[in-house]
């Protein structure tokens, strides 16, 4: 990116994101998704998919590598290494902080009562991100037919994901989605 602000923006929009993330950091995707490719145009919805899916069949921390490569789409190896900073560093400080109260309270009746509110919420954050990564993935009716299969078969069976991404990327490979 030419833009000098480009960097600033999306670190501090990711340190934000990361601060306010419940049950991980796919649960604010959608919004990331929105900065980078609506708000902004640093990369097309295929672009954002195409990463999304990459760092799923790389073990490790999938989001704060998915991060990283944003952050190298807009600013290159320093983007990369201060998103992956963004996304990870202030998590990080609150859960040490939170564990310690967390801890220190844990007869406290309220814990148990916190503990089942968030429940849904981290719920619904992760649907929600599951169905923005797939309406920015299906680019045609055969990408949408085999999402739809997949989420069938993920709510019915008890068959390991896995099969189904290189079921997808076979059929991406042979130029059929």
């Amino acid at each position: 990116m030419t833009d000098g602000s480009a960097p600033v923006a999306l670190t501090a929009h990711l340190v934000l994101l990361s601060s306010i993330s419940f049950g991980g950091f796919p649960t604010v995707l959608p919004d990331v998704r929105a900065f980078v490719v609506a708000t902004h145009g640093w990369m097309t919805d295929q672009d954002f998919t195409d990463l999304f899916g990459l760092t799923q069949i790389i073990p490790g921390p999938n989001m704060i590598l998915m991060m990283s490569f944003v952050g190298w789409k807009v600013w290159g190896l320093p983007g990369a290494i201060v998103s992956a900073v963004a996304t990870f560093g202030p998590p990080c400080v609150m859960y040490f902080v939170g564990f310690r109260l967390w801890d220190r309270f844990r007869a406290a009746p309220w814990q148990r009562i916190v503990r089942m509110g968030l429940v849904p919420v981290t719920v619904g954050l992760v649907a929600a991100s599951g169905a923005v990564m797939a309406r920015a993935g299906d680019s045609s009716w055969q990408a949408a037919a085999v999402t739809g299969i997949a989420a069938m078969l993920m709510l019915r069976t008890r068959l390991n994901p896995i099969y189904m991404m290189i079921a997808g990327g076979v059929l991406g490979g042979l130029g059929l989605l």
